[in-house]
């Protein structure tokens, strides 16, 4: 009979053949360039469209202001962050470790697909096709989610670059580049709305703090928090807006560094229970087995 199982390209699986991981190799790294390659590229030069030209990635961001615009250093630094640790993450394709290169075998399909979404996302939302690109970006939500509740419990140098980062991004690139998306931010009732669903940064970082013991996502959500903060601070600086974003930013710093220090330090939280307990670099959730 057929294994669906090992024709699912999705599934989790111990063991891989040659071909498969020469596969992953091949076809993640190309992906991973692409991602990386359309990004500089879109951040440095304009697309050209048609007689007209588009907009450079951080432009769109000042042109469309809105309650969710970032700032442009903080996000850069948080993406050039993320790419270093990807690339590192690729290395481990290549390991002459056969349990490495399966464990990292066993989330490339989740994330090649991140890279061709992502691609996808800039290439529409430098030309100003921001409702396709929201497109894009809840379908990637859905597979990063889809990997982090079946893939939670594999190394940092797999979880953070391949998993908790580009997740964490696109929770927030939701809400950045629906607000750009939605015709006169300045409205009353848009700018309410704004200061209400803010706070879901602050519930959507708590709850992988608090199930997961994931301070990767924390971390991730309190930078781009702070990028939130000072753009709206250097936009207007009588609003609650920045405000929020500082308050949310700061208290996911705290929870991450309540999470992290007791994991880094091998003394674990008594209020959890857990399997007994393993090395530092395999213990980045609380489910790590």
């Amino acid at each position: 009979m057929v294994n669906w199982n090992n024709l699912n390209p999705f599934s989790r699986r111990e063991t891989y053949s040659v071909g498969e991981i020469t596969g992953y190799k091949v076809l993640t790294l190309a992906t991973w360039l692409l991602s990386v390659v359309s990004s500089v590229y879109y951040t440095l030069e304009k697309p050209h469209v048609g007689h007209h030209n588009g907009h450079r990635i951080w432009e769109q961001n000042d042109l469309h202001v809105s309650a969710f615009t970032m700032n442009s250093i903080i996000a850069s630094i948080f993406w050039v962050t993320l790419f270093v640790l990807q690339f590192g993450y690729i290395t481990r394709l290549f390991s002459s470790n056969t349990e490495t290169t399966h464990a990292a075998s066993s989330v490339g399909s989740h994330f090649i697909v991140n890279n061709l979404l992502h691609f996808g996302f800039v290439w529409l939302f430098v030309r100003s096709r921001f409702a396709w690109a929201e497109v894009l970006l809840i379908i990637n939500f859905v597979n990063l989610s889809a990997l982090y509740f079946r893939h939670n419990t594999y190394p940092r140098f797999i979880h953070a670059p391949v998993v908790s980062g580009p997740l964490a991004w696109t929770f927030v690139a939701i809400y950045w580049n629906g607000a750009i998306m939605v015709p006169k931010q300045d409205t009353l009732v848009l700018r309410i709305l704004a200061n209400v669903f803010i706070w879901s940064i602050l519930a959507y970082g708590s709850f992988f703090l608090a199930i997961y013991n994931d301070y990767t996502m924390g971390l991730s959500l309190s930078v781009l928090s702070a990028a939130i903060g000072v753009a709206q601070f250097q936009r207007q600086i009588v609003a609650f807006q920045w405000i929020f974003a500082f308050i949310i930013m700061g208290l996911l710093f705290l929870g991450t560094l309540g999470v992290a220090v007791p994991v880094w330090t091998g003394r674990e939280l008594k209020w959890k229970t857990r399997a007994p307990a393993a090395d530092a670099e395999r213990a980045p959730l609380l489910n790590d087995e």
